[in-house]
This record gives structure tokens, sequence and C-alpha cells, in this order.
């Protein structure tokens, strides 16, 4: 079984902190980056992350990133300084998709 190096995470270690979350979607076909689909703070935030949970999506956990993110507008593609590390992210998710089997697009076949 290969291991992959995860990226290092930076969940909020402030209980008092606003919860906060920001779904990101790539389509290759037609974006040139992934785009910010949904972002919310609080009562929205727990609703993105339960809709990920539910749907067996993997969460990532980094208080910069997704303070940078929330500052996009919706259905805006990141901009090139969030390449690398967005990058570093999709492509951990993807190999772990890969191992498993679990690719949306097998699942859509």
């Amino acid at each position: 079984m290969e291991r992959y190096k995860k990226p290092m995470e930076e969940p909020e270690t402030d209980p008092q902190a606003e919860k906060k979350a920001v779904a990101l979607q790539y389509d290759q076909a037609r974006d040139r980056a992934p785009r910010v689909t949904a972002k919310g703070r609080g009562y929205v935030a727990e609703n993105i992350l339960a809709a990920a949970q539910s749907s067996t999506v993997p969460v990532y956990q980094n208080k910069t990133l997704v303070n940078m993110l929330m500052a996009l507008e919706l259905d805006r593609e990141i901009p090139p300084e969030l390449y690398h590390s967005i990058a570093e992210v999709m492509a951990y998710i993807y190999r772990m998709d890969r191992a498993r089997g679990e690719r949306q697009q097998e699942k859509k076949a």
C-alpha cells in the first residue's frame, strides 16, 4: 500500500473562534483553476461541513488558507498566488480517492 504525505493542516485551536468553511470545485474541461462554490461562517459553515461529510467529501483544515479563500467572491477562480497550496491539497485528495477506488468519474460511469 502506498503512503502519501498529507499536506500540513492548521486547524483552528481557539474554541471560541467562529467556524468558517469554503468549498472548491474544479472542472478540468471548463476551468483554468479551482473555483469557490460555497463559503460561510457559523451556521452556514456548519452546513457546508455537514454536506461534505454526508457526501464523503474530504475536509482539509487550514485556518490561514480558509481566511484567504473567504476573501474571494463566489464562483471565482482562485488567484495564482494560491495555486501551489490548493494543488498540494487537491493532489493529496486525488491520490487518496484513486487508491481507494472512489473517484467520482468512476461512479458516474
